[in-house]
């Protein structure tokens, strides 16, 4: 199968003729059928240049939902059993869209709301501005292994976990594509670094990802800039040409291996008992939650024991377990749980297994 072509034709048409299980990731930003009746003017009475070209034009909510079936059907089919799609849409199609997803087999992971900085006035004052748009994020399957790049998002929110709202601009200046007449080329182009987050999330370094509505290369550019293949199809004969020139003019980045997104779970395993048996943490050592609430003691098979009876009893467990006990919680992490003082400060446990880990420890 090519990587890294764009496809000119009927999304569907072009859909079947791609092979089972073949791509990692989709993202689609499918028309909106925006149903949009008569000119909308701003109060100085130019013209609003709204999305009202053919491809977004259906008879009939229900010609509108069979094409959705049909393309969401050719994209399941072509997704790997670990692999996940993205669509993105409006308030008039985006229930729509979460209706066949589910009843297509495709198993819900979450719905992102993109928050617009910089939304469209409601010029005619009736509603309420329409400041997002909702992305939805399903796997294949409920038994999909999908990719999740959790630390990744939350370096990118400056140690935070990353929220289901995302706080970015329409698509403006430098980075909206004109053509020839100084007009937008595309009415719906969005933000590279809406796609950025969506790839970086959801994929690794060398996975395919497939749009099967291409517009003018989004997912494309931005693709070739994370290290990612990617698969366009486009019905547009002139934003094939848009997307070809622009995707050719991206320069990708030399060293690939920044472009890797690491997780905790792919580094060795560091049992608590190995700080204990390196001499890092001593038999006997006090550790305890940030606010203090709770306190331990270390045993020297790496276990812990509460320094204070839990309900009248002797409480001991594994820096998991103990953790979850104590609070009463169906889970606990204790590696950002605990906590242990260290010249004079109270530093997490977990930053001592990253030390470890950090001097080639292995299991």
């Amino acid at each position: 199968m090519k990587k890294d072509v764009i496809y000119h034709g009927d999304c569907i048409s072009q859909l079947k003729k791609l092979p089972d299980e073949s791509v990692d990731l989709i993202f689609a930003d499918p028309p909106y059928n925006l149903q949009l009746s008569g000119n909308l003017h701003r109060p100085d009475q130019s013209l609003v240049d709204a999305v009202d070209d053919d491809w977004d034009q259906f008879d009939s909510f229900a010609a509108y939902d069979a094409m959705c079936k049909a393309w969401l059907s050719e994209c399941r089919r072509i997704l790997k059993p670990d692999g996940a799609i993205w669509v993105i849409g409006s308030y008039h199609n985006v229930f729509r869209l979460g209706v066949q997803l589910q009843d297509l087999g495709y198993w819900m992971l979450n719905d992102i709301i993109w928050r617009k900085t910089n939304p469209m006035p409601n010029f005619r004052g009736r509603r309420f501005t329409n400041a997002h748009e909702t992305l939805i994020w399903a796997s294949k399957s409920e038994n999909s292994k999908y990719t999740f790049n959790y630390e990744a998002m939350k370096a990118l929110n400056e140690g935070l976990q990353m929220r289901s709202d995302w706080h970015l601009p329409l698509c403006t200046g430098a980075e909206r594509i004109k053509g020839a007449d100084g007009k937008k080329a595309h009415p719906t182009q969005k933000p590279e670094n809406l796609l950025a987050r969506v790839i970086l999330s959801s994929t690794k370094r060398g996975d395919i990802v497939l749009d099967p509505f291409f517009g003018t290369g989004t997912t494309g550019a931005v693709a070739k800039k994370l290290g990612r293949h990617f698969i366009g199809i486009e019905q547009d004969a002139n934003y094939v040409k848009v997307a070809t020139s622009r995707i050719a003019a991206v320069t990708p980045v030399a060293d690939t291996h920044l472009l890797d997104t690491k997780t905790k779970k792919a580094e060795p395993r560091v049992p608590f008992g190995a700080l204990v048996e390196r001499g890092w943490i001593s038999v006997g050592d006090k550790i305890f939650d940030q606010k203090r609430r709770f306190s331990a003691q270390v045993c020297a098979d790496g276990t812990l024991k509460a320094v204070k009876k839990f309900k009248g009893k002797d409480a001991t467990g594994t820096i998991h377990t103990l953790g979850a006990q104590l609070q009463e919680a169906p889970s606990c992490n204790g590696w950002t749980f605990w906590h242990i003082e260290r010249d004079g400060k109270d530093v997490v446990i977990d930053e001592l297994r990253t030390k470890l880990r950090q001097e080639n420890y292995s299991a």
